[in-house]
């Protein structure tokens, strides 16, 4: 059978050049080491359809979709519901934004620079941080680069990790750091034993969980072992929260998705790195500064490019590609648009209306809460409930909600809840009396 070449620009002429150039016969030899059954398996498609019976046939399929906001969700852990405002969408939707790629030859696009220094500059605000980068792939990966960044700033290769960080997080760290043959251990904050052998203790803050980690004591105690303290934040609680660089955090990592981006169904994200100054050569990524050119004028350039496509093998410290540079701008709108006490206000919003929510759910019997860290949280908590949480969801579905993440294999029967500045008073009332109506019927 012969291969077709529908979208292919290349004359048969062009192709049997190709195939001489490399020693081969034809096309179907490049493919004997398949077994022959599996080259070219029979497909049971339907008939084509008309582009306008296609249309229909889309139309139905979307109408199954869930429009945002006929649904109240309690689902957080990771991704969360925030409100965003409309300039933020129609800003990025310019073409100066939308189209370019990362920059690498930034110089020529002072705009697409200035909105990621703009970028580097808010976070190193929230976070208290002297430097930040342009971005990462998402937190998960933010927080591995900083196992891998600890490791060469220590010269020590084993990592350590309390079990309350995410589990997501905790998976992308080991899939980073095995290959790399780095150690790496987790373990709970009450069987926390730290040693002179360890690089780092990696925490999150707001946890998995929804709570506090004791940053202070934690950055005590890995001090006295010359350890690095990392630390993952989502950005909205630092906008009321004292930043980790103000408890002596040496790395600061996170996820910006809940500053102005869109869930989703997962991404695409962008997650944000911070340090100290004296660590900035073993940054990933880019690093954009700002200065002037011959006439005085304010410009715009690639001050660190750390990635191994830019400077020799040996001294690059990630291959990170990308810096997400169009969802950082997202972020960067959003903040401009909010400004400081705007987005103070919805950190303020989300921390009240979680505990209002989990004041209500406690109360309700066979309901209770779960502490975890300090015990203090954010807008995020765990309830252990009278059912199954995979049962309970599926009740409250039937009153249009998406209840909180079922975490039963971590707490029993436990329900990780999230609320934020949309859950209205009224969608956490109805919350709370279809877990109670469903909980009173098991």
């Amino acid at each position: 059978m012969s291969f077709r070449h529908q979208y292919l620009p290349h004359t048969d002429a062009q192709r049997a050049e190709m195939l001489a150039k490399v020693g081969v016969p034809s096309e179907e030899f490049l493919f004997r080491d398949i077994p022959e059954k599996f080259r070219n398996p029979k497909m049971t498609l339907p008939p084509a359809l008309t582009e306008m019976d296609l249309v229909q046939e889309l139309r139905t399929l979307a109408s199954k979709n869930v429009v945002p906001g006929e649904y109240a969700s309690f689902l957080g852990a990771g991704a969360s519901r925030h409100f965003v405002p409309s300039v933020v969408g129609a800003l990025i939707s310019r073409g100066e934004f939308l189209t370019p790629y990362t920059p690498y030859q930034p110089e020529v696009s002072q705009g697409t620079l200035q909105a990621t220094y703009e970028f580097q500059s808010l976070v190193c605000l929230l976070t208290g941080m002297e430097v930040a980068n342009a971005g990462m792939y998402e937190g998960a990966s933010s927080l591995a680069e900083s196992a891998l960044m600890a490791c060469r700033l220590a010269n020590r290769y084993t990592v350590l990790m309390l079990d309350t960080v995410n589990p997501h997080y905790r998976e992308v760290v080991r899939t980073y750091t095995e290959p790399q043959g780095i150690r790496l251990e987790v373990v709970s904050a009450d069987h926390l034993s730290l040693h002179e052998d360890y690089a780092c203790l990696l925490v999150q803050s707001p946890n998995f969980f929804g709570s506090l980690e004791d940053l202070a004591k934690l950055r005590q105690e890995t001090a006295a072992k010359g350890m690095l303290l990392v630390v993952a934040s989502d950005l909205v609680p630092l906008a009321m929260l004292k930043p980790p660089g103000e408890f002596g955090a040496d790395i600061v990592v996170g996820e910006c998705q809940p500053a102005g981006i869109n869930s989703s169904f997962g991404g695409p994200y962008v997650g944000y790195f911070t340090c100290k100054e004296q660590f900035i050569r073993q940054m990933p990524g880019r690093i954009v500064g700002k200065t002037v050119d011959t006439q005085g004028r304010t410009a715009y350039v690639l001050t660190l490019q750390t990635r191994e496509q830019h400077i020799r093998r040996e001294r690059a410290t990630s291959n990170i590609c990308t810096s997400e540079a169009l969802i950082a701008t997202s972020m960067t709108i959003y903040l401009a648009t909010m400004g400081k006490q705007g987005f103070r206000q919805v950190a303020e919003q989300c921390y009240h209306k979680a505990h209002y929510a989990a004041s209500k759910l406690a109360a309700v019997p066979g309901f209770s809460l779960v502490p975890s860290g300090t015990g203090v949280f954010f807008n995020e908590f765990v309830v252990r409930c009278p059912l199954p949480p995979a049962e309970l969801n599926r009740q409250l579905l039937r009153n249009r909600i998406l209840g909180g993440l079922d975490v039963s294999d971590q707490v029993p029967n436990g329900m990780l809840v999230c609320v934020t500045e949309v859950n209205s008073k009224a969608e956490i009332d109805t919350f709370v009396k279809a877990a109670s109506s469903a909980g009173a019927h098991r």
